[in-house]
């Protein structure tokens, strides 16, 4: 059967508040997103994901969402974003939009509507509850970003509920309401030409109606996020979910060629949950597992059967490396070389890729003053490294002042690292990481067998990694050294496709040396294949 784009494109995340600024105010936006389509084509991307652009008094910045159809004025207009899908998709390139159902901000009109009064028309749109008996909140649940997950309303005499910030009141799922205004929201931009929907936080949605206590995790330590002293039992992956996937899922099919892709940081079994009965949910749980499996060969290779079982039948594999709220590749895996290698592993991997922006590139995590935070994760658990911000500082295009991002005071500082890593630089040298992204994903798009081929683990040593991928007749073997030394690796022998060594050349032997963290792709000959 044919394949769908979501399977055999990369996506590529853009984070607009740090992409590219088209008006000096310091924030990115959408005319620069459509400045920066050329450069999108170059690389080679196909699909395009856009992090929050909605009107939002920015607690979260913009996962906290005061209206759901329109535009955030720092970001620009309705028309601006029709004229981005339309020079999209002109260009053959889909855009897929963030959608934030867990929780709105506190300033949404439905959640000014819920608090104003007991017997307001929206009340039951979140979240409310009585105080415990001792005058407290209803029970011990606790905000992802730290304290308590219920604020009290004075004016109300009851608490409401809040996953995350209590700026975020969290819609209350089991409301009809709440679900046909939420599936409008998805229908609203759908019919504008967004060709899918990011789904955040979808483990989130629902919670215990009981109010039962989470229990403590016996593995919790002062070290962890404070959210975390508690497994999040009535709180998380509550079955229920899977109901309100199944409807959003409905809604997105009756658009044409759309995607539903979903953010649950779950164990592999139960993000498997969110496939669906039938494959009647989510089209791709993003799976983030390879951002906290340990770096090596044995540790990724049984990652990858593990994943690969259990994947339903008929459920299509996607792979994360990096995102917005994680550390960067390069400064999570030591250095530019592991980099290199970690972007083969990425791209040959069975499933769609998806590409944090400045991955490409090997940017590394900012360096962020205490005067700089801006992420009120980090302003609620200082000193215990989760704050975002690192990962968030602006894209690197030149090596000028304000790094080609703005001609004003950027909204988080440029990394000084943007002197010597940036796309102009990049660009200039066929030998840079953002050179080895291009020709990777252009083999993608050339060998079938890395997109849609099958995957068979080959061999794995203590530090090296072989497997095949094959179409039909066409095999393709990927080796990886995870070692920063050379080591031997046993390939079938054949054509040299690619190295993440520029001074590599081919054809191959059966037997390799691999240079310290070199990955190579070879495409096996009849004989070997």
């Amino acid at each position: 059967m044919p394949h769908a784009w979501w399977q055999t494109h990369a996506i590529y995340q853009i984070y607009p508040r740090s992409f590219q600024d088209s008006n000096a105010d310091g924030v990115g936006d959408l005319r620069g997103i459509i400045d920066r389509i050329d450069y999108l084509c170059w690389l080679g991307v196909k699909a395009i994901w856009l992090s929050p652009i909605f009107p939002s008094p920015m607690a979260d910045f913009g996962y906290d969402i005061s209206s759901y159809t329109d535009i955030d004025p720092v970001f620009g207009s309705l028309a601006d974003f029709d004229l981005l899908v339309a020079e999209m998709h002109r260009r053959g390139l889909k855009l897929i939009l963030d959608y934030v159902p867990n929780h709105t901000s506190d300033l949404h009109p439905w959640f000014l509507a819920s608090r104003s009064a007991r017997d307001s028309a929206r009340r039951n749109w979140y979240v409310w509850r009585d105080p415990a008996p001792d005058g407290g909140p209803p029970n011990n649940w606790l905000s992802e970003f730290g304290g308590p997950a219920w604020t009290f309303d004075a004016a109300s005499g009851q608490y409401y509920y809040h996953a995350y910030l209590s700026q975020q009141p969290d819609l209350n799922w089991r409301e009809p309401q709440v679900q046909a205004a939420m599936h409008e929201v998805m229908r609203f931009w759908l019919k504008r030409g967004v060709d899918g929907f990011r789904v955040d936080a979808i483990h989130m949605l629902i919670e215990a109606e009981s109010l039962a206590d989470n229990v403590p995790d016996p593995n919790w330590h002062p070290g962890l996020s404070p959210a975390r002293r508690l497994l999040r039992t009535q709180t998380a992956d509550l079955p229920e979910t899977q109901v309100h996937v199944a409807g959003m899922r409905k809604v997105v099919d009756e658009f044409e060629d759309r995607v539903l892709i979903g953010e649950a940081y779950l164990p592999i079994p139960r993000m498997m949950r969110y496939y669906g009965e039938s494959l009647s949910g989510i089209h791709l749980p993003f799976n983030f597992h390879l951002i906290k499996t340990p770096w090596n060969a044995r540790a990724i290779a049984a990652l990858a059967a593990e994943y690969e079982a259990a994947l339903p039948a008929g459920g299509w594999p996607n792979w994360v490396l990096g995102n917005h709220d994680k550390s960067r590749v390069a400064t999570r895996l030591g250095g530019l070389p592991q980099a290199r290698m970690a972007a083969m592993l990425l791209l040959t991997l069975r499933g769609t890729p998806t590409i944090y922006n400045g991955e490409e590139i090997g940017m590394t995590d900012g360096l962020i003053r205490p005067s700089e935070v801006r992420d009120p994760w980090e302003r609620n658990a200082p000193g215990l490294g989760l704050g975002r911000d690192p990962c968030r500082t602006p894209m690197q295009w030149t090596p000028e002042p304000g790094a080609g991002f703005t001609t004003g005071e950027p909204w988080l500082p440029v990394a000084a690292s943007a002197a010597k890593c940036n796309v102009a630089l990049e660009q200039a040298d066929p030998n840079s990481l953002l050179w080895l992204y291009k020709q990777l994903l252009a083999l993608r798009e050339r060998e079938a067998s890395l997109s849609i081929g099958r995957f068979r683990l080959l061999d794995v040593t203590d530090h090296t990694l072989v497997f095949e991928r094959r179409l039909d007749s066409r095999s393709l073997a990927v080796a990886l050294n995870f070692s920063g030394e050379s080591r031997r690796v046993s390939v079938p022998g054949g054509e040299l496709l690619i190295s993440t060594d520029p001074e590599r050349k081919g054809p191959l032997g059966a037997a390799v040396g691999l240079a310290a963290f070199e990955g190579l792709v070879l495409a096996a000959s009849p004989e070997a294949a």
